[in-house]
């Protein structure tokens, strides 16, 4: 049967969560367009600003696995509306910020817990219920795909207002588009109706919360998974947040920056397509260790040569090849692991090493650039951490493939 003909009666739930999703990542993920003009007229100090990035890690990592619980509970519509509240809030709390507490309620502490409840875990639960398992890679990799427009938009829209009229109101044009997650939380929230499938033998859909998450961290595949999680957030918050200041160090146009953001964009969509479908064919654990060891060189390449704008729109390319690929098979790998119906709270709990490692991209970047004037340091660990948990991905997912989790019996 042809793939839209499966997908035609849940379409609008796949295209309001990829809206919400696209929305909510790709002004995220331009944020740093505005570090220099905006630290420079606040009065800010970088790290200042990248400590209030690192804050908005932590809370969307650390409430992830909550927001994913609620959904359990509450359903999919309320928490995603709420959190697209949220993510609307913060913005008009950054634009019109005047010291580093607004900035850190705002672009840390309302961002983060908004993400936590409209970005890729819950988008990806979200696509997971909607369609069979039959498709479920593929239409993951097309969400994640249609998910990574949002860079190619916001970061040149950010930056062409940014340059013309200020940081001020390149951030009230995230601003408007942000209401646009409202909509589309509330179309993608007609999952809620959408029965759960009846659990298989080895499903834990009956299982409480916590042992549901015990369950889990007893899976050695889902703990190293979750391990090498944490590079892959070092890497793509490192480079999200001090690609563009790296580029106006090295005396490139301020453009590129933008320009770069939106090549990783529009090359995420061609990753997540291929990611998705090579999924649904192949070991999804190694495939993410081959992601982490190509990144990782494409770092060291890119950062060992002096930068132009053709070297610079390369890596761009690269990396967005291999950016949001990891969401359909993270997502792929824990239904088939542990099921849908806890899926975004134990997507959550992978998501918080994640966090974690996009704390230190983002804050640990900043100190090391305030402490010695140069990135050089902080893209060698980038590179030498990913290398190594790349290679202990791939290999541990070829000697012990992943298998579902041993029978779990009802709780009263």
């Amino acid at each position: 049967m042809p793939l839209l003909q499966v997908l035609r009666p849940t379409l609008p739930i796949l295209i309001g969560a990829s809206i919400m999703l696209t929305l909510s990542m790709g002004l995220r993920q331009s944020l740093g367009i505005f570090m220099q003009p905006l630290t420079h007229d606040i009065h800010l100090s970088v790290s200042d600003f990248t400590l209030a990035l690192a804050v908005q890690n932590l809370a969307w990592g650390f409430l992830q696995p909550l927001a994913g619980a609620m959904t359990t509970r509450y359903g999919f519509r309320p928490i995603m509306i709420v959190g697209a509240l949220m993510y609307i809030v913060g913005l008009i709390l950054m634009a019109t910020a005047n010291g580093l507490v607004a900035i850190m309620i705002g672009a840390g502490v309302l961002i983060g817990t908004s993400l936590a409840c409209t970005a890729a875990a819950i988008a990806m639960s979200v696509a997971a219920r909607a369609v069979p398992a039959t498709v479920r890679s593929t239409v993951l990799g097309i969400v994640s795909g249609a998910g990574s427009l949002g860079a190619l938009l916001s970061a040149p829209i950010g930056q062409m207002l940014n340059e013309g009229f200020g940081w001020r109101i390149g951030l009230a044009g995230f601003v408007v588009m942000s209401v646009l997650m409202i909509p589309a939380a509330w179309y993608a929230g007609r999952v809620d109706a959408i029965p759960l499938p009846k659990p298989a033998a080895d499903d834990i859909g009956d299982a409480t919360a916590m042992t549901a998450a015990k369950t889990a961290f007893g899976n050695a595949s889902f703990v190293v998974m979750t391990c090498a999680y944490l590079v892959c957030g070092m890497q793509l918050v490192f480079l999200t947040t001090h690609l563009p200041s790296y580029l106006a160090i090295c005396g490139l146009d301020p453009m590129l920056s933008a320009q770069t953001l939106g090549m990783i964009g529009g090359f995420n969509v061609l990753g997540s397509l291929f990611f998705g479908w090579a999924g649904q064919r192949w070991n999804k654990l190694a495939l993410l260790g081959g992601i982490y060891i190509f990144r990782s060189l494409a770092l060291a390449w890119y950062f060992m040569l002096p930068a132009t704008p053709a070297s610079t729109l390369l890596f761009g390319a690269i990396m967005g090849f291999l950016w949001m690929g990891v969401g359909p098979l993270v997502a792929g790998a824990v239904a088939e692991m542990f099921g849908l119906r806890w899926q975004a709270m134990i997507q959550g709990l992978a998501f918080m090493s994640h966090q974690i490692g996009s704390f230190l991209g983002a804050y640990g970047g900043g100190v090391i650039y305030d402490q010695l004037g140069s990135y050089t340091v902080a893209w060698r660990i980038g590179v030498a951490l990913g290398l190594a948990g790349g290679i202990i991905q791939v290999a541990f997912a070829l000697i012990r493939p992943s298998q579902p989790p041993a029978p779990v019996l009802r709780t009263a």
